[in-house]
């Protein structure tokens, strides 16, 4: 598990340039080069089936020659691959080279090998893995007191948490700006609130950044600048799902004070799939269809090697994770289409999330946030909702 034991320290000694080089490597050797090898093989194997029983011949020399020969040249590439790995990480632990907490784009990097495989970081490269924590100015916040004070230092009484989507960072929530001119974060400061960032792994299952939420949140809320008034949390895509999770795992107040989840007074899904995902759907199936064939098997491996974040947006939370009882819940959901109950809009959706995912609504009519404020934007993609105008002035609302 992921969760975070104690305040997590500075990312900035954290991985670098050199590390990624030398996973990339290890990923190529494992699934490119053996992928080849093997729908290489079956191939042959298949073709020189069919050609030895139309010509009546039975000699297997030649098959087992070229098999050799191909064989010890992918073998070749396998072992050079994984030497270049274990290279790249001998000069990587010695801190050369630039670091992915640097530049936006080795920022980028990082979150989406995370999204990805994140779950296998964990316990093959811990380095890479990414640990759930508040950002600020691209930085990691010590969750003490004297670091939330240094970091927020016009902190108020009232929050706004962000969390980002699969493959996403604290970054994303920039998107668009140059649309309206602003960001959800310096709108809701402007009104009183602080809008507080984080950074997720989100590899991991719902349930171990649920825990990892959960955590975090506890030690936000104890070790806050000024005393805790009110807290909105603000999710997009797989975040909104992490945050119903975290909401589960808080139901039980800690041994001593007031549970975070108290403090929840509105909680905002953006395009979250509380449902599932047709396209983690899709992808599940497509790797099973495609094992089923020698010729197509390594690429049904490599849609496989998917993490366990990806597979649980195949189903998403149904009602065994009911919402905070004392929260308000808008939901948000978006459209290709202008109108949600257009065929395409409502079969197609945002391109990720349809709209009956989006809002808890199940095919029998049932609904997981009874209740619940939906807010629908039309014409928009799974990314338009970042910075949307529409959402702007309902979020001026929401957080009166």
């Amino acid at each position: 598990m992921n969760a975070p034991l104690s305040p997590p320290a500075s990312a900035a000694s954290g991985p670098g340039v050199i590390d990624a080089l030398s996973l990339l490597s290890e990923v190529a050797s494992e699934l490119v080069v053996k992928g080849a090898r093997d729908t290489h093989f079956a191939v042959a194997d298949r073709v020189g089936g069919v050609t030895r029983r139309a010509t009546g011949g039975t000699s297997t020399v030649p098959g087992l020659v070229h098999r050799g020969v191909a064989g010890a040249v992918y073998g070749g590439l396998s072992a050079g691959l994984r030497a270049a790995s274990v290279g790249l990480d001998r000069l990587g632990a010695t801190g050369v080279g630039p670091r992915l907490e640097d530049s936006p784009r080795g920022r980028f990097v990082s979150s989406a090998v995370n999204g990805l495989i994140g779950d296998r970081l964990v316990h093959e490269r811990p380095h890479l893995a990414i640990s759930m924590g508040v950002r600020a100015e691209g930085r990691d916040v010590h969750l003490s007191e004297e670091g939330l004070a240094k970091a927020f230092p016009a902190a108020t009484g009232r929050l706004v948490v962000f969390l980002h989507g699969l493959c996403e960072n604290e970054s994303y929530w920039n998107f668009h700006r140059d649309r309206t001119g602003t960001t959800y974060g310096e709108a809701v400061a402007a009104r009183g609130w602080t809008p507080v960032f984080l950074r997720a792994n989100t590899g991991l299952s719902l349930r171990e950044n649920g825990v990892a939420l959960s955590a975090l949140m506890q030690w936000v809320v104890d070790a806050w600048p000024v005393p805790v008034e009110r807290v909105a949390m603000v999710g997009h895509s797989l975040g909104g799902l992490v945050i119903r999770a975290s909401g589960a795992v808080a139901a039980e107040p800690p041994e001593s004070g007031q549970a975070w989840s108290q403090h929840i007074s509105d909680v905002v899904t953006l395009g979250t799939p509380h449902l599932g995902a047709p396209i983690a759907w899709g992808i599940g199936h497509g790797a099973r269809g495609l094992s089923r064939l020698p010729e197509t098997a390594a690429f049904g491996r490599f849609l496989d090697w998917r993490s366990v974040g990806v597979h649980d947006l195949v189903a998403g939370l149904a009602e065994d994770v009911p919402p905070l009882p004392h929260a308000s819940y808008r939901l948000v959901m978006a459209t290709l289409t202008e109108s949600h109950r257009h065929p395409v809009g409502h079969f197609i959706g945002d391109w990720l999330v349809r709209p009956h995912s989006a809002q808890g609504h199940d095919k029998r009519g049932g609904r997981l946030f009874p209740g619940a404020e939906t807010l629908h934007v039309g014409r928009s993609d799974h990314f338009g909702l970042l910075n949307h105008p529409k959402i702007h002035a309902a979020m001026e609302r929401w957080f009166a």
